[in-house]
């Protein structure tokens, strides 16, 4: 068994706690309609002090992830209505797996001790946050496993849910993705749209990199010819936006031996990345592939708390 401390996914940069106690602290004041709230079904008929064990398991196969909001959902019920006793907390959880787990319907994933109010009041916000990220890492895993053996990487993208970017991207990272950038503001993504405002390719590079040196850039290019101007410009990170495989292959091949001179160019495919087509898109031999769809597509993983003593 696992400790309750960190079911964190072994070797990923971690998901954020204090993100994790804010988030919870919000769903918890939305299920119990503010501060401290109230559940008027558990706490009318069930004694705040009857301690109950419940299990957290998986319904269907997929990946895991999120699970730390177990722990936090139940200790923060337990502080709003002073379930506490004696001896310490009046809450513990016990993971059987970390996150990035690979389970089957039927797996259990933790043992959850606490009163079975707070087990009631906590359960539905830990499971639709710990079932939205299990169904987003879950989604990646089949990518990264479409490109097993290659040296092109899964990202996600910004089309995450509002206020649960945090969560969705850690999911990623649980499922063997990769994540692209956080928001607008740690990387400059160059689209037609800046293009046209600035006036030119080389025009929003530069205004980009005077006004915000630091930054990495990475500029959008629908074909070949865009690819091409937008590396001679100064850009060295491609978004290659809807191109067909073989137009793909030709930036590559163009490219890479300019690298000897230029330094790398990082390339991504982007649009119309699917399934079926990522082990061809790799085969192109471009770095990266991003795939919104991992985060404003993917359903839930089915999770459930199941009661075992009362």
């Amino acid at each position: 068994m696992i400790a309750s401390v960190s079911p964190m996914a072994p070797g990923v940069e971690p998901l954020d706690l204090d993100w994790v106690r804010r988030t919870v602290r919000t769903t918890l004041d939305e299920d119990l309609g503010g501060f401290p709230g109230r559940d008027v079904t558990s706490q009318a008929t069930i004694s705040p002090s009857k301690q109950v064990t419940a299990h957290l398991m998986a319904r269907q196969n997929g990946v895991v992830a999120g699970l730390a909001v177990a722990p936090e959902a139940l200790a923060q019920v337990a502080e709003r209505f002073g379930m506490t006793n004696a001896d310490g907390p009046a809450t513990s959880v016990v993971f059987d797996v970390p996150d990035g787990t690979r389970v089957r319907a039927g797996d259990r994933l933790a043992v959850l001790t606490a009163p079975v109010q707070a087990i009631l009041i906590a359960e539905r916000t830990l499971l639709n946050l710990a079932s939205r990220a299990s169904g987003v890492a879950t989604a990646t895993r089949v990518f990264a496993d479409q490109l097993e053996g290659t040296s092109a990487m899964v990202l996600d993208t910004r089309k995450t849910t509002p206020g649960l970017r945090e969560l969705e991207k850690y999911a990623v990272r649980a499922g063997g993705g990769t994540n692209k950038r956080m928001g607008l503001y740690d990387v400059a993504m160059v689209k037609d749209n800046h293009v046209v405002a600035a006036g030119s390719v080389s025009a929003a590079i530069e205004a980009v990199r005077a006004q915000f040196p630091e930054v990495l850039i990475q500029v959008e290019a629908d074909t070949y010819a865009q690819a091409i101007e937008a590396v001679d410009a100064g850009a060295r990170f491609l978004l290659l936006d809807n191109m067909s495989n073989d137009e793909m292959r030709a930036v590559v091949e163009t490219l890479r031996p300019r690298e000897a001179d230029l330094g790398k160019i990082e390339l991504e495919a982007t649009g119309t990345v699917t399934v079926p087509r990522a082990a061809g898109i790799a085969a192109t031999g471009v770095d990266y592939m991003s795939v919104g769809a991992l985060t404003h597509s993917a359903p839930i993983l089915d999770l459930a708390l199941d009661l075992v003593s009362r």
